[in-house]
């Protein structure tokens, strides 16, 4: 008589992020518990943008490189970019196809300091959120990361 091996779980712990994300197609939703839902999904990650924009807004450096007046759009790119990233929706990907972030960024003059103002703006909206400190820093230290990737230049 053979032992049956043991049981893996399927689902993380809702309080656990896991980095997978296996998706019911390829733009398809998440179909394990996701970053993305553990922190609230869509209504966490909208607040988050808007907070973000509020501070871009006034941003003598950031605003410029927004080419619409409105932020409206930038904050629905935004959103959906992270929805996507943290196991939501694939809807970024559906309408803009992949999100080639450097390529994206680059006819922007990002250097240190408009990389250091996005992070003082992020980490404002970020603080504003109320996460469990584990949710906090997995998502800030994806931000920081990123925003260190974009930088482009190093003039003035």
């Amino acid at each position: 008589m053979s032992a049956e091996p043991p049981m893996i779980p399927v689902r993380p712990i809702a309080s656990e992020p896991t980095g997978l994300h296996l998706r019911d197609g390829e733009n398809g939703a998440s179909v394990t518990v996701s970053f993305y839902d553990q922190v609230g999904g869509r209504e966490f990650f909208q607040k988050l943008i808007t907070e973000f924009y509020r501070g871009v807004a006034d941003d003598p450096v950031l605003k410029p490189m927004y080419p619409e007046d409105d932020l409206g759009p930038a904050t629905e790119r935004f959103t959906m970019f992270l929805e996507q990233y943290w196991g939501g929706p694939g809807t970024y990907s559906e309408q803009r196809g992949h999100p080639r972030l450097r390529m994206r960024h680059q006819p922007f003059k990002v250097n240190p300091d408009a990389r250091d103002r996005w992070l003082g703006h992020m980490k404002n909206a970020l603080d504003s959120m109320e996460l469990p400190p584990l949710h906090y820093e997995t998502l800030w230290s994806y931000l920081e990361r990123a925003a260190h990737a974009m930088v482009n230049t190093f003039d003035e």
